[in-house]
């Protein structure tokens, strides 16, 4: 991090889901502000968020794990949610594809995605992105996971370079998120986790 401040990444409480929220809406309204319709972005309800988020998160704990990046005076500043690659063929970076060696249902599939990577705007580029990132992958691996796999859209150059640097490189599968009405083309990154076997399943 800039300065020296050290990096804490923890596992998200209940309490930390408005700080979550509010976090996403920011990360898209700077990420996508030439990539969505305005009035999309400014539309995203963070509190409505929050609440769908809290009538599950009991229940997806033992899937999905919601890492939260904490400065030093416990505020939250950056997110990472990790969880099952998804077969529903919903689109919008919920294709699984039907390459998780599942038929793309999600049933059975070994593969991780990364449903989500937030920072602050002000603290990209300051590392904070990378060490959430890490700490991702290390717990794929703990899970045995055989890939990661996460959704860019497509004209975000920023987060595909962030990505790549990584060690993720686009798959061939791409898809089209509804923003609103308007199509919002998404491509699909994937890097092999260690230790995994890719010849199994």
């Amino acid at each position: 991090m800039s300065g020296g401040e050290p990096v804490c990444v923890r596992e998200a409480a209940e309490a930390d889901l408005e700080a979550v929220a509010a976090l996403r809406v920011r990360g898209w309204r700077y990420a996508y502000r030439r990539l969505m319709p305005r009035e999309y972005l400014e539309g995203m309800d963070a509190a409505a968020y929050a609440a769908r988020r809290r009538a599950d998160f009991a229940a997806t704990r033992e899937t999905v794990t919601d890492l939260v990046a904490v400065d030093g005076g416990g505020r939250v500043t950056g997110w990472a949610a990790l969880g099952p690659c998804r077969g529903d063929g919903s689109g919008g970076g919920g294709v699984c594809g039907g390459v998780c060696g599942d038929g793309g249902d999600g049933e059975g599939c070994r593969d991780g995605e990364l449903y989500a990577l937030y920072v602050e705007p002000e603290r990209i580029g300051s590392g904070l992105g990378r060490a959430l990132l890490a700490d991702v992958v290390r717990r794929a691996e703990a899970r045995r996971m055989r890939r990661l796999r996460l959704w860019v859209v497509e004209g975000n150059a920023r987060a595909r370079r962030f990505y790549e640097a990584a060690g993720f490189a686009p798959d061939g599968v791409r898809s089209l998120f509804d923003a609103g009405g308007t199509p919002v083309a998404e491509v699909r990154y994937s890097r092999g986790l260690r230790g995994a076997d890719l010849t199994a399943g």
